[in-house]
């Protein structure tokens, strides 16, 4: 009898036009604009949208529904701007792309894109993964349970390089991969693997600017682009209306890369001042990635985990991402929070937060760096990022308080994207 008295309910409110509305009881709010923690607030969300955030616990009117929340901390939704939501890396990695297919890493990505949603991240930046774009769709269109997500497809690089996938194989197998398949050589090239990236759907350029720790090639530092070809890579996606991340752990490439125009440097690990100064004078982004830098580091020194011609590469970078995270933050370059997860374990995205404070960050700027600054990186600002009055309703929160204590970012029990509930208290 009360199913159907509910249903009526419903069903009167709809005809008559009249919104409902949810009621977010927070304890203590950080809304992502304020260096301050606010006490006894009231979200309000009407459909996709948040309404107003007024002061006390408003009374609901009927038909209103209450998320009961004063004993927690409330933030905007998380954004971690580096994931690789097709993979999940161990020591079978290696061997997967010979006998996993497009459908079988499609599949599994679901499970990727639900841990990551319930981890707290409504909003990743998917840099290279043959079925980001489609995921993306399937979560858009309600088919999958995940976080929104920006995709750049497959990641661009030069033969060999560090995203070519078929360095490392058997000759039978390697080919000559070209532009289509992200691998280019020379500004014709470059200009071509943009417009397919385009062609194909994609929201934003990822490139591999230098070496890079597991693939297996001996050099994990050295620059892989030359100049004109970074210049034409950039210059191509600004035309399409897309910004371009760029892969990179040593200086020289970081250095090409910057001056090009990249909006974002990822993982940066050997960056020296001069890399500095050129991210602080152009207003490059730093995405520092170091979950998966302690990750490869502990994973080295299990024999036989990674080939051996990677493992000297994951030992050295793994424990130096943390201290140029802490160089970089000191000098005041922009830093906006990234995982790496699919290399680290999705899910375990917020431990981000607990390396981030443990180099010397302030608990509320960690936040900020994966919400505001976030947003500013993805050129959102104006919809997500922040909770104020007019923005999309993807709203989280945690037990306790995330800023006497970080590690409070790993206990999410509330997670609203768009105004739907996926996760609650005791649900």
């Amino acid at each position: 009898m009360k199913r159907v008295i509910s249903f009526v309910i419903v069903l009167l409110v709809s005809t008559m036009g009249i919104s409902q509305r949810t009621l977010i009881y927070s304890g203590r709010l950080i809304d992502g604009v304020s260096n301050k923690v606010f006490s006894n607030k009231t979200i309000v969300v009407e459909k996709d949208r948040i309404v107003e955030i007024a002061d006390g616990f408003l009374s609901p009117a009927e038909g209103d529904r209450v998320v009961d929340l004063r004993n927690a901390t409330v933030m905007p939704g998380l954004m971690d701007m580096h994931t690789h939501l097709s993979m999940q890396f161990s020591e079978r990695a290696y061997l997967e792309r010979f006998y996993l297919n497009e459908a079988d890493l499609a599949y599994r990505s679901t499970v990727f894109a639900r841990r990551t949603l319930m981890a707290g991240f409504t909003t990743v930046r998917e840099v290279g993964g043959q079925i980001s774009t489609a995921l993306r769709d399937a979560i858009a269109r309600g088919w999958v349970v995940g976080p929104r997500i920006f995709s750049a497809g497959k990641s661009i690089a030069t033969t060999g390089g560090h995203a070519d996938p078929t360095t490392g194989l058997n000759q039978y197998f390697a080919g000559d991969p070209g532009p289509k398949e992200g691998v280019i050589n020379g500004v014709a090239e470059a200009r071509k693997a943009v417009r397919q990236r385009y062609k194909n759907r994609a929201d934003l350029i990822k490139i591999t600017a230098t070496g890079g720790v597991l693939s297996t090639a001996k050099n994990g530092q050295n620059p892989q682009f030359t100049e004109d070809e970074l210049r034409a890579i950039v210059e191509t996606a600004r035309d399409y209306g897309m910004h371009v991340a760029a892969h990179a752990h040593g200086a020289e490439g970081m250095k090409r890369a910057i001056r090009a125009g990249v909006r974002s440097i990822e993982h940066g690990t050997f960056m020296d001042d001069e890399v500095i100064a050129l991210m602080k004078k152009h207003g490059t982004y730093y995405v520092p990635t170091i979950s998966a830098g302690k990750w490869v580091a502990e994973k080295a020194k299990i024999d036989g985990f990674f080939p051996e011609i990677v493992r000297p590469k994951a030992a050295r970078v793994g424990p130096q991402i943390e201290k140029t995270f802490a160089r970089a933050y000191k000098a005041g370059v922009k830093i906006a929070f990234g995982t790496d997860s699919g290399v680290s374990p999705h899910g375990e995205n917020a431990k981000e937060f607990i390396y981030m404070v443990e180099a010397g960050m302030k608990p509320m700027e960690a936040i900020q760096s994966a919400t505001r600054v976030a947003a500013e990186l993805l050129g959102i600002s104006d919809r997500l990022g922040t909770l104020e009055a007019g923005k999309i309703a993807d709203i989280i929160a945690v037990n306790g308080d995330p800023i006497a204590d970080i590690s409070a970012m790993l206990h999410v029990v509330f997670v609203m994207k768009e105004g739907t509930i996926y996760k609650q208290p005791n649900n």
